[in-house]
């Protein structure tokens, strides 16, 4: 079971939720390119100046499904949406993996339905699997993106998608042969390759949260308990192990479910990515997760190891994380302090002050609404 915690109020919860939705919704525009119609790939502090840097098709999708889920909780999108999404479906040679191809699926499952058919067909995405190296290593956060993005096109009950029905199923079957004990993703199949048996063993906390969330949504297709069985128990796992501000910790060992390293902190876990899988969940289960939630965001307003609100007024972002410098997390690493939350040594921490929009982007997708 999950363990038992003090109660946050849930109107508490929801103020958080809006304030952090809101605020975040303000700081999108500075990131968008209207000529190439993408959100950049970071937005950087420099000499007392935010700049912009790069441009990313993938980050794109992710603040756009944020912005729509904004506009459909009333409130209206600093940059519109459906001009930047037709340019990404009408010209896909970006897609080079099944982790794009599953957002964009997913994306336009959310946004634009009318053209999902139309896009599995240009995009081959009933065979996605045989021809991307990520599905063959087995990826877990990549698979889990093309899992979602299939399961939107399943869920609205088109005659013409039913077949998607196989290839869903197969990429469920990979991804829980990634799942260990008490319910953790190891970041890739172990068997798969060299680099499987070096790094499959630990997975990432977006390892556990978009499994979560496409777990849940297969499980609503499928009717069946399975799915849902297994994201809850990843569920309970990243729960029991949230930290004492609300920290969701970064890697987490797929056999023995115990956390493997906690630093650094994103604030994309704390205010969009753990929302996201957690009430996704709630959903479908009717499992309340609104204070582990509520933790999560008072993390972002203060209630963390330096006191630090991590909205910047003047920047209009929400800082990325909090981080170990290069030394001392090599150091704590090699003494295996980096799994003691307990033992972090505050003084070392530091903020990164660098906002990328898909971080703003989940937020939104997470809370807007809520």
């Amino acid at each position: 079971m999950i363990e038992t915690r003090v109660e946050m109020p849930k109107v508490r919860v929801r103020s958080a939720s809006e304030d952090v939705a809101q605020f975040a919704a303000r700081g999108l525009e500075q990131m968008f390119d209207r000529e190439k119609q993408l959100f950049c790939f970071t937005l950087r502090q420099a000499e007392g100046h935010m700049v912009r840097e790069g441009l990313s098709p993938r980050y794109t999708m992710m603040t756009l499904l944020g912005l729509h889920r904004f506009e459909r909780a009333g409130e209206k999108s600093p940059v519109e949406i459906l001009p930047s999404l037709e340019r990404m479906m009408s010209d896909t040679s970006w897609i080079d993996n099944i982790g794009d191809l599953g957002c964009l699926l997913w994306t336009c499952g959310v946004i634009a339905p009318e053209h999902y058919a139309q896009l599995v067909e240009k995009l081959d995405a009933r065979h996605a699997l045989d021809h991307y190296l990520d599905a063959k290593q087995g990826t877990t956060m990549e698979l889990a993106w093309y899992l979602t993005g299939l399961c939107y096109g399943l869920n609205s009950g088109e005659a013409q998608l039913r077949d998607l029905a196989e290839p869903a199923r197969a990429t469920y079957g990979l991804l829980t042969a990634n799942q260990g004990a008490k319910g953790v993703f190891g970041h890739m199949a172990r068997a798969s390759s060299l680099a499987g048996r070096l790094r499959g063993k630990v997975g990432s906390f977006a390892d556990q949260v978009y499994p979560i969330y496409a777990f849940s949504q297969f499980g609503k297709f499928t009717g069946e308990q399975e799915p849902m069985l297994r994201a809850m128990d990843c569920a309970r796992t990243i729960c029991e192990h949230q930290g004492p501000f609300g920290e969701w910790w970064w890697h987490y060992d797929s056999a023995t479910g115990a956390i493997a390293e906690t630093y650094p902190v994103y604030s994309v876990h704390q205010d969009g990515m753990a929302p996201m899988a957690l009430y996704a969940l709630s959903d479908v289960t009717g499992t309340d997760f609104s204070n582990w939630i509520g933790k999560g965001l008072e993390w972002i307003r203060g209630n963390n190891d330096l006191s630090c609100d991590m909205r910047s007024e003047s920047a209009q972002v929400i800082w990325r994380n909090f981080y170990l410098p290069g030394a001392q997390r090599l150091v704590r690493q090699v003494l295996g302090a980096s799994r003691e939350p307990g033992q972090v040594p505050v003084e070392k921490l530091k903020v990164n002050h660098e906002c990328r929009p898909y971080e703003l982007g989940w937020a939104l997708y997470g809370l807007a609404g809520r």
